[in-house]
């Protein structure tokens, strides 16, 4: 059999049935994803399994479910991290830089010539009412990203209670603490540990100790290093998602570093719900607005480096992670306070809308989102014609 080769070998066999695809076929197969898959995560996933089971059969169901589990317990972009590892079980470490790059340079692109438009010093005013429309929206994506990932969560928790409390302090760091909710979720993960720990004499995996020290080790000046710190931040440091680190990167970007406004801050992460990629292309943004298109690609860079190097490092032992005790007992804090954070999220990024008409898109799209279950892509596309439209009856826009 093809898949019969040393497990300590550079890569991992794939499916016995399928061929295992070239670099060519790596190329083509996530570049095509990365310029397709509008919609966040459950878009990936999707596209994903797809690709990889069911057309091509270069992983098992069972194998895919594993990788996703695996990935999830992971801090950073977890979609990207599936989509690395996926490309690595096909064809080893060549395979998963090019396939990690193909599925995350699209959206790049995109994102990146998207924020010169909408960053420009002087934009026109249907750009600016469309950034102002579907930035009002947001707030109500951040909601319903909170929505759809407590169920799951709220099923398999160890403690009820503990879990409303974790919930409660990560929706106050994210309202009321900006820079401080990484440092809020890690505790959470702690306190939890421990509790956990004290009612079982298994040790499990002691390797999230040293984590709290990076949410206090920042950097105060501000320049290319700044950048670099808040795109690590924004890399190595989400649990949950995205938008867990959503109210860090407002403080460092708006109110510490001032790349840019409220305003602007918004248009950012409705573009990074709107392109097609991983949602973690906001920091892109940022970065642009920092230092340009080489402030861009930098943050990029330093954003996505810890999802290549946790999988390169550690896809060996996903299924020793997915086992320990100790990093379930960490997520089992960490989780639901980073989904409290996400939800928490809506609250600062709904105070930086500052018109009135923008009020009335965020109840419209809070309404197709959490009631009549539209998509957030449509719903960011129809919140941004509403600004549009606004800006053409002359209604005044956020500067």
């Amino acid at each position: 059999m093809r898949g019969a080769r040393d497990p300590r070998s550079a890569r991992v066999p794939t499916t016995a049935s399928a061929p295992e695809p070239g670099l060519g076929a790596v190329l083509r197969e996530w570049g095509r994803i990365g310029c397709i898959g509008f919609g966040g995560p459950p878009a990936h996933i999707a596209l994903l399994r797809d690709l990889c089971v069911e057309r091509r059969h270069w992983l098992s169901d069972h194998e895919f479910e594993d990788a996703i589990a695996a990935t999830n317990l992971l801090p950073g972009p977890a979609s990207t991290q599936l989509a690395i590892y996926c490309a690595w079980r096909v064809g080893g470490i060549p395979s998963a830089f090019l396939g990690g790059l193909s599925f995350i340079v699209p959206g790049l692109i995109l994102i990146l010539a998207l924020a010169a438009l909408f960053l420009a010093a002087s934009p026109p005013d249907v750009v600016l009412g469309a950034g102002a429309g579907a930035g009002a929206a947001v707030p109500a994506v951040a909601l319903q990203a909170s929505a759809r990932l407590a169920p799951a969560s709220w099923r398999r928790t160890a403690s009820r209670s503990r879990w409303i409390a974790y919930g409660l302090a990560g929706a106050l760091a994210a309202a009321a603490l900006g820079a401080w909710v990484v440092l809020v979720l890690l505790a959470c993960g702690a306190v939890e540990l421990t509790l956990q720990r004290s009612r079982s004499s298994d040790g499990g995996i002691a390797a999230v100790h040293a984590w709290p020290l990076l949410g206090v080790a920042g950097t105060g000046s501000g320049g290319l290093l700044a950048l670099a710190w808040v795109a690590f931040k924004v890399g190595a440091l989400s649990y949950g998602g995205g938008f867990v680190i959503i109210p860090l990167m407002q403080h460092d970007a708006v109110e510490t570093y001032h790349w840019m406004t409220d305003a602007q801050f918004l248009n950012a992460v409705a573009l990074g719900q709107i392109t097609p990629g991983p949602v973690v292309h906001t920091v892109a943004v940022v970065g642009y607005a920092s230092a340009g298109i080489g402030g861009g690609l930098l943050a990029a860079l330093v954003a996505f480096a810890p999802s290549f190097a946790m999988v390169l490092t550690g896809a060996r032992r996903f299924d020793v992670l997915r086992a320990s005790p100790t990093v379930r007992a960490f997520l089992d804090g960490a989780g639901p306070a980073a989904i409290g954070a996400i939800a928490g999220a809506a609250i600062p990024l709904a105070l930086a809308l500052t018109e009135t008409w923008q009020l009335a898109v965020l109840a419209a799209a809070a309404v197709a989102l959490l009631v009549l279950r539209r998509g957030v892509v449509t719903t960011l596309i129809a919140a941004g014609a509403a600004g549009v439209l606004a800006a053409a009856l002359s209604a005044p826009l956020p500067s």
